[in-house]
């Protein structure tokens, strides 16, 4: 196990989920053009939906690029947890429209497992990490997006405690 490694890891990962949030707090619905154009699936339902952005996916990239040299990793490791991190989160986003939930809802293990399993798996042969490391990164941003949103909500940087 790396445990300092799976810690930086896991900054990155918070960095990518925090600065669509963030973003949405400064700038409101400035620049929040829906990453799907509106363009409904065969079902009838949007793709994504309207919360996420082309401002909230760029911001989480250059965030996670950005943030990686600060604690000393590379900034194409800093920028490849970004875009999966992302695709993580759209795929959720994809599974829930067509599971008929509506935006911003929840769905435990759905909102958190995509989003730290595809980054962690696209960095793992760079960072040598193995099936453990892969797994308590997966389960520790599980349990912290849980409680660090509960505690975002409650200083208003989230409109909900999930």
């Amino acid at each position: 196990m790396h445990p300092l490694l799976i810690a930086e890891l896991l900054i990155l990962l918070t960095l990518a989920n925090g600065a669509p949030v963030i973003a949405k707090k400064i700038l409101g619905d400035r620049f929040a053009w829906p990453l799907d154009g509106g363009v409904k699936f065969f079902d009838g339902r949007r793709v994504f939906g309207i919360s996420k952005t082309i401002r909230g996916v760029v911001l989480a990239i250059i965030a996670t690029t950005l943030g990686a040299p600060i604690i000393g990793l590379p900034w194409k490791i800093g920028a490849t947890i970004g875009i999966f991190a992302m695709i993580g989160d759209l795929c959720s986003s994809f599974v829930k429209r067509r599971l008929n939930r509506p935006p911003h809802s929840r769905a435990l293990g759905i909102d958190q497992i995509p989003e730290s399993l595809f980054p962690l798996l696209a960095c793992a042969d760079t960072l040598l990490l193995t099936a453990a490391d892969i797994a308590a990164g997966v389960a520790a941003f599980f349990i912290g997006e849980i409680l660090l949103s509960r505690l975002l909500y409650k200083v208003h940087l989230r409109d909900r405690p999930y």
